[in-house]
């Protein structure tokens, strides 16, 4: 893991903000953003203090792993907006393609579709939040209404439409993560 990535990961789990946590260790918000983004390091003096002011020190800092990621906020989330599609895919979980599944919220504006999604092993999971959505799977389509549920082996071609007049939600799990 990269030290940018271990100091915003404990900074998280301390509940700081970059601005709290640059006031603790006498920096600026700045150096810390680009500390956590790796584009500049930290002199070992100016790491020490990070670490002091995250309540750890250098041995343990470079001995343990961060444990992995828990929850995830809306600042975790990476969008992708489609608008000829009339579609936007939110990954709710950042990096899942290291993960077994890969939940995403998936909103489709009214004459809208998501991505055709090629024939891959494994399985699909989806909610519709709301409105109501076409599941298309290979040549058969299937109405999935606000509350219900669909699940399928993605051995066929696959994506869901809107041929509704209002916009529709879905938690949407792929697995293994494919988009």
């Amino acid at each position: 893991m990269k030290i940018g990535e271990k100091i915003r990961l404990l900074r998280m789990q301390h509940n700081l903000t970059q601005e709290e946590l640059a006031d603790r260790a006498e920096l600026t918000k700045g150096f810390i953003s680009q500390v956590e983004r790796e584009l500049t390091s930290p002199s070992i003096a100016t790491l020490v203090d990070i670490l002091e002011s995250l309540g750890t020190n250098l041995q343990d800092f470079f001995n343990h792993e961060v444990p992995e990621k828990v929850v995830f906020t809306k600042d975790d989330v990476a969008v992708k907006s489609d608008p000829e599609l009339k579609s936007e895919m939110s990954w709710l979980v950042p990096n899942a393609q290291k993960n077994a599944m890969e939940p995403i919220l998936v909103h489709i504006e009214p004459g809208g579709e998501t991505p055709y999604d090629d024939p891959h092993d494994g399985e699909e999971f989806g909610y519709v939040l709301k409105g109501q959505v076409l599941l298309h799977i290979g040549s058969k389509k299937f109405k999935v209404r606000t509350g219900e549920a669909f699940y399928f082996p993605a051995q066929e071609g696959h994506y869901l439409s809107n041929r509704s007049k209002r916009p529709a939600s879905v938690l949407w799990v792929s697995t293994p993560p494919s988009f």
